[in-house]
Formats: structure tokens, C-alpha cells, sequence
């Protein structure tokens, strides 16, 4: 699947600064050689709510709060017919489209004998900045997946690919800007 993405805010950064996400989401299917299935677009709108807190971890100082392992965030999606429609609509309400990533996804899900892994999703991403590996689903599941392909919790990444792209260009000392493949490249 080849995702095209969108975010959306206000010139103030103002959904940003609040930790939600507003993004819109054109996949296109793709046959085994890479070719695109003709009329499969499918194009989603996605609010992001801000990253869930643990209250209080095992061995923590109480009332000590922090990010949990696992990236938690409620999702509102709505499949959409109009793509550029809708940004037009973000447009007129003042949002600008601020940043365009893309990506190939490869879903896998174990097989139904592997009950622990019902609701789990193996996504594996080839983006401009590299590949990565996203588990989707009960943190149990999460852990016993990550561990089985070799991943221990000190490899569990829990940053944006806007924040992974932002590292990448300071690393490599160039200014940031979008997140596609260079046509040349792909």
C-alpha cells in the first residue's frame, strides 16, 4: 500500500501544541510488482487525540506520571470521496496543509491458532528515512510480538515519523521540509 499524508493546522500550530493530529490519507493499493490497482484509492481523515499518560508505573515515585512504552492515542477516522475537497474546506477555515509524508505499508496479521495476537497488526514501513516496524494493538500482544522478531523494549520507538524525519535532518544537518521519496530513488 502506498500512503500519501497530509497534515493539517492552524498557522499558530494550534492542534499541535495540544497533541492532537489532524491528517488526510490517500492509500493506493499496489499489486506484488509495485504497480498501482486502478481505481482502489481509498482516502481517510484522521484526528488523533493527544498520547494517553500512565498514571502511576510499578516502582515510580507516586503521583509520578510518564509516557508509557507503548504510544496510546484515540483515533477518529472517516473515509472520505474528496480529498482536495476537504483540504479546500481545512483551507477556508484557515488550516494549511503543513507537512506531506509518504510511505509504503506491508500489513501482516499471525495466523487465528495464535490467539494472543487476534487484534494485533505487524505493519512494516519503507519510508524516506528508513524502515520501521509498527505493532498495532494490546500492549501484551505488542511485547510478546516485538520479542519474537528480537525487538527488547529498549528498541521501542514511540516518536511521529514527523519527529523521526525532524531528528534525520538535524543529524544529517539539512533543513527539514517534506517527507516524500526522491522520484529518482523509487
Amino acid at each position: 500500500m502506498h500512503e500519501w499524508n497530509v497534515i493539517f493546522d492552524t498557522p499558530e500550530g494550534g492542534l499541535a501544541k495540544h497533541g492532537q493530529l489532524l491528517r488526510i490519507r490517500t492509500e493506493t493499493p499496489l499489486t506484488a510488482k509495485g504497480k498501482t490497482v486502478d481505481g482502489e484509492k481509498r482516502i481517510l481523515l484522521t484526528l488523533k487525540s493527544p498520547a494517553v499518560r500512565d498514571n502511576e508505573v510499578e516502582g515510580d515515585a507516586p503521583g509520578f506520571s510518564r509516557v508509557s512504552r507503548h504510544k496510546v492515542r484515540e483515533e477518529f477516522e472517516l473515509e472520505v470521496k474528496d480529498g482536495a475537497m476537504l483540504a479546500k474546506i481545512f483551507e477556508g477555515l484557515g488550516m494549511r496543509g503543513w507537512f506531506t509524508y509518504e510511505k509504503y505499508r506491508t500489513t501482516y496479521r499471525l495466523p487465528g491458532s495464535q490467539k494472543w495476537a487476534k487484534a494485533l497488526l505487524i505493519e512494516v514501513d519503507e519510508t524516506p528515512i528508513g524502515d520501521f516496524v509498527e505493532l498495532e494493538g494490546p500492549p501484551e500482544a505488542i511485547d510478546r510480538a516485538a520479542q519474537e522478531l528480537g525487538f527488547a523494549r529498549r528498541d521501542y520507538i514511540v516518536k511521529s515519523y514527523l519527529g523521526l524525519y525532524l531528528e534525520d535532518r538535524r543529524k544529517k544537518g539539512e533543513p527539514p521540509s517534506n517527507m516524500v521519496f526522491d522520484s529518482k530513488k523509487k
